[in-house]
């Protein structure tokens, strides 16, 4: 028997044209359908009524700390996932080699959010602490490499943090180990940047058509911009290579100067992440929704907000079922208010206060066409 849901009366976002239309979409058997073909379908038909609602493909979170348990930063996926609205996220990082298989067998298996992961390119990811690059023996061989990504289908690069207290006294090192397993897998690289050592220019000129940079927007010294809010050359040039910017909120990694810089002199297009973990959960990241309401009252809309969590996360992840509406693909499905009548300070990581007008707050969520979260 066929299950045929009816999302009506929302203000539907499509992601590919970035247009906002009061309308209807159909889901048959967990994939997106013509409405037409789903009140033909039978008697076995779900009205979800929307109205006063925006309706989007489901949202993805690029970056989030999610193995807990096992490492001192791992939140409820969950949580912070389907009852967000966020229908995928993806672990950035938290395992490694040794202890993948706990991850899914203990996360991934067990939660209804989708689950993926960039691999972190040590061994024991962050299970051992928080200077995993510390010891360049412990960095995962290209034999092992091989190995688990032809086991696991659900990492999709590799993870490598380069802050001066995760590498230590190893500089650059780590991700050029991460360049050649990335290049040989044919893979992409998310890359921390924060603290120096390694500097940015030793950093950017590493990095290739595809790769990620998260934490883009910190607001600590030796950034991307310059105190005058220009670009860093190697910055710029990398961009040119196609490599991909990233908020990745975190406890300290964004920062309203920064993006307001940011957005004053350029127009380039980036992903909008949490980095949400068990300590920064109540603040001052709190959710994906909290951290794209914050960018919406930086001046970025509500279609550049959501593409960048919905097709442009898809694309930063090569994944062809999610981010869009399109007839066929997967029914992932975020249903979320614009709250427009009470005013809220939010903080960033530098502590620095921003009013905002409007609440972008979660309302339902479907995961291949089944409600897997109603407020």
């Amino acid at each position: 028997m066929n299950e045929g849901v009816i999302v009506q009366n929302g203000f539907i976002i499509n992601p590919e044209t970035s247009v906002i239309e009061k309308n209807d979409i159909g889901i048959i058997n967990g994939v997106f359908a013509e409405v037409e073909d789903v009140k033909n379908s039978g008697d076995n038909i779900q009205y979800i009524d929307a109205s006063g609602y925006y309706v989007s493909p489901g949202f993805i979170d690029l970056h989030a700390h999610l193995f807990k348990d096992y490492t001192e930063l791992g939140i409820d996926p969950d949580l912070v996932g389907i009852e967000q609205g966020v229908t995928t996220i993806v672990d950035a990082g938290s395992a490694g080699y040794d202890n993948y298989q706990t991850f899914r067998e203990t996360v991934i298996e067990k939660s209804q959010t989708e689950i993926l992961a960039f691999l972190n390119i040590s061994r024991e990811g962050l299970c051992n602490g928080l200077s995993e690059l510390s010891n360049l023996n412990e960095l995962m061989s290209i034999e092992e490499a091989k190995e688990i990504f032809q086991k696991e289908e659900s990492i999709v690069g590799f993870k490598a943090r380069m802050s001066g207290s995760v590498v230590k006294d190893n500089g650059i090192k780590p991700l050029k180990h991460a360049r050649y397993l990335a290049d040989e897998l044919g893979r992409p690289i998310m890359v921390h940047i924060g603290n120096p050592p390694p500097n940015l220019q030793e950093i950017f000129p590493l990095l290739q058509n595809g790769d990620i940079v998260t934490h883009a927007f910190h607001g600590k010294k030796h950034g991307i911009l310059t105190e005058s809010g220009d670009m860093i050359p190697e910055a710029m040039r990398a961009i040119e290579r196609g490599v991909r910017f990233d908020v990745g909120h975190g406890t300290s990694s964004f920062s309203y100067k920064t993006m307001r810089k940011f957005r004053d002199k350029y127009d380039i297009a980036f992903t909008i992440s949490t980095d949400i973990y068990k300590k920064n959960y109540s603040n001052p990241v709190g959710s994906l929704m909290i951290t794209m309401t914050k960018l919406l009252s930086l001046g970025y809309s509500l279609t550049e907000v959501v593409n960048a969590v919905t097709k442009r996360a898809a694309d930063s992840l090569h994944l062809t079922e999610q981010g869009t509406l399109r007839i066929g693909s997967v029914a992932d499905v975020t249903i979320f208010g614009l709250n427009e009548e009470s005013e809220s300070a939010l903080i960033d990581s530098e502590g620095e206060e921003l009013s905002c007008y409007q609440e972008i707050t979660p309302y339902i969520t479907l995961k291949a066409g089944k409600v897997a979260y109603a407020k």
